[in-house]
């Protein structure tokens, strides 16, 4: 129930309240009233011509004037208290539909400005967009200090990401640069004529531990570029995508054993068309990597009410569901698989989380009950009409 239907039917609770109270102790005050009171049938009460006797106490007159005076108080004594009993409930329920209605009105002009903080919130949670502020004109109030205290903690957020992500992509950019001139020295050491085997093994095991490395930082950098806002949304087809992702992969399925399939139908969205084809590449080699010899893996690009999907399934070990969530997670794997250099840095998923959230989509993963994983992601349509 949202606030504002609270605020309306407390306020009508409280015109119940009192306007049922009220009703009651009018009820009394009206009923005591027309109770009889002393002395207004004796004699004395009237004005009687000279020589009239008919009011003379103890004359028959004066018995059937008193009685005939019973007689009308009580009927206007119950005709008045009956009428007000069925009016006082058609009063209170109108008392009540008033209260409710002003209450509904006073709220929907006290709650205004919290609508705008509401609708500023939303865009920064889907766009990701901190530079944006809620920046409040109104009165010097509770609202105000609130408004202003979300733009306060909204650039202190930004100045923490701009920091994080300036500092994972300074040390990641620091890193390569000796990391490339170790696999130089290195591969220059193997491939000397003088190299024994005992070096050229060992150069090929420090050149397996030299592209783990290297692939995470790749995978810190594009982690950092897929955090940031996409802003500039360029159409391209999602199919052409994953098109040229398979293309690239024929190789590492071929050494690895594993068939591809794929059903490729137009999906037209928009975005950064490069974070797509990372996030394309990171699903198709984890299904090739976390499969068997002799697997397979279908990949198919399709379109369906207003969306596009990319659906990346493999064969595979049998995945727990309690499993599903945690696999999303930075340098998370299934299975406790974490000393297999050749299957990634643990990172894959998680760029792709982040890059489908970047432009505005969802990814989900369920198990296949074949074993293996089925990977959905879902990305908005691009309408070339809009």
């Amino acid at each position: 129930m949202s606030v504002r239907m609270r605020f309306s039917l407390a306020c009508a609770g409280v015109f119940f309240l009192v306007s049922a109270l009220l009703l009651v102790g009018v009820y009394l005050m009206v009923r005591q009233s027309l109770e009889p009171r002393p002395g207004v049938m004796t004699p004395k009460s009237f004005t009687v011509p000279v020589g009239w006797n008919y009011f003379e106490q103890g004359t028959d007159f004066y018995r059937i004037g008193v009685e005939r005076g019973r007689q009308v108080r009580e009927v206007y004594q119950r005709d008045t208290l009956v009428t007000y009993r069925v009016g006082a409930p058609l009063m209170l329920l109108a008392a009540t539909a008033v209260g409710f209605g002003l209450g509904w009105r006073v709220a929907g002009w006290s709650l205004r400005p919290l609508r705008t903080v509401t609708e500023t919130a939303r865009r920064v949670a889907q766009s990701h967009d901190l530079a944006e502020r809620i920046d409040y004109q109104g009165r010097s109030d509770e609202l105000k200090e609130l408004t202003g205290i979300f733009d306060t903690m909204l650039g202190r957020l930004a100045r923490s990401f701009d920091g994080q992500r300036r500092f994972v992509a300074n040390a990641s950019h620091e890193l390569r640069t000796p990391l490339t001139i170790n696999r130089t020295l290195v591969d220059v050491a193997v491939r000397r004529p003088d190299a024994t085997d005992d070096v050229k093994r060992l150069g090929e095991s420090l050149l397996l531990v030299n592209a783990r490395h290297e692939r995470l930082i790749d995978g810190l950098l594009a982690l950092t570029e897929g955090q940031q806002a996409v802003l500039d949304r360029r159409p391209f087809d999602l199919s052409d995508v994953a098109e040229h992702v398979l293309d690239q992969a024929v190789e590492e399925a071929a050494e690895r054993e594993v068939t591809l399939h794929r059903l490729l139908d137009p999906a037209p969205t928009a975005g950064e068309a490069v974070l797509v084809e990372r996030l394309v590449q990171n699903l198709v080699e984890n299904a090739i990597r976390h499969n068997h010899p002799k697997g397979e893996v279908w990949v198919t690009t399709r379109s369906r009410a207003g969306l596009v999907e990319v659906v990346v399934a493999n064969t595979g070990l049998q995945v727990p569901p309690y499993e599903i969530e945690t696999i999303f997670e930075p340098f998370r794997r299934l299975h406790g698989d974490r000393l297999r250099s050749d299957r990634g840095s643990g990172l894959g998923l998680s760029i792709v989380r982040v890059i489908t959230e970047a432009h505005g989509g969802t990814v989900t993963a369920r198990p296949r009950e074949e074993g293996g994983l089925s990977i959905v992601v879902e990305l908005p349509m691009h309408d070339p009409a809009v």
